[in-house]
């Protein structure tokens, strides 16, 4: 069974990048990784009973107290299983994103929770990213989830961090993924600005959207969308010159 996602922990506030939420889409800003941690757990907490806040405290404490990496597995892993049950499912990657925030997680643990963790577990992780890796380190994470055929793994992997660090061919084929698979591209972090003015992209969706009509199947509207941003920034033609100078 498909579980909810988390996507109203911080519906007003700035993503990762300091957009505003919901700037590129009703999905982007309102996720996991477009929310400051400490931003995230004062909205966390908030919408969390009782006993499930009592919970996020104790994991996050016990995170915080002993980071890092303890043995075979350490106590804070132990808690990124337990989240979905605490804190139910609508909540729960917002939590485990706390925990990993919590733990300073770094691109070998997190490796190692993605490897060894169930979907739940990976998407937490690449959800994380953005606030744990400050370079394409972890990039291989990412490209993994771009080769599932998980949904919600594909969605995740389109953040903040992707944006930043993923080269132009392929967030370009990612973009493609995302129209394939059904996956909204207004998630897709940062869309607006890599897809603009991106010629190679727009040919991409050219040649995608004409095999879908050669084929009489309808083209996603949302090729449309990105097709669109791609001519966004370009003078009209005939408008100017390479000095400048109006024709």
């Amino acid at each position: 069974m498909t579980q909810p996602h988390a996507t109203h922990v911080t519906p007003d506030t700035q993503d990762a990048d300091g957009a505003p939420a919901g700037h590129a889409g009703q999905d982007q800003g309102t996720t996991p990784a477009h929310v400051p941690p400490a931003e995230l757990r004062a909205a966390l907490t908030t919408r969390l009973g009782g006993a499930a806040r009592a919970w996020l405290d104790q994991a996050l404490d016990e995170a915080a107290a002993h980071p890092g990496t303890h043995g075979p597995i350490s106590v804070w892993e132990l808690r990124l299983a337990e989240a979905g049950r605490r804190c139910g499912p609508a909540h729960a990657d917002a939590a485990r994103v706390l925990v990993l925030h919590a733990a300073q997680a770094d691109t070998d643990a997190l490796t190692r929770v993605y490897t060894q963790g169930t979907a739940d577990e990976r998407r937490a992780v690449l959800h994380a990213l953005p606030h744990l890796v400050p370079g394409p380190h972890a990039l291989p994470l990412v490209e993994d989830a771009l080769r599932t055929n998980d949904t919600r793994l594909v969605a995740a992997a389109l953040g903040p961090y992707a944006a930043r660090h993923l080269d132009p061919h392929q967030w370009r084929h990612a973009v493609l993924k995302c129209l394939f698979t059904g996956v909204p591209v207004a998630g897709v972090a940062d869309l607006a600005r890599r897809a603009r003015g991106d010629d190679e992209l727009a040919r991409m969706l050219a040649d995608y959207a004409a095999e879908r009509t050669a084929a009489d199947r309808t083209v996603p509207e949302d090729l449309h969308r990105v097709l669109a941003l791609t001519e966004s920034g370009r003078p009209a033609p005939g408008t100017a010159d390479p000095h400048g100078k109006e024709s």
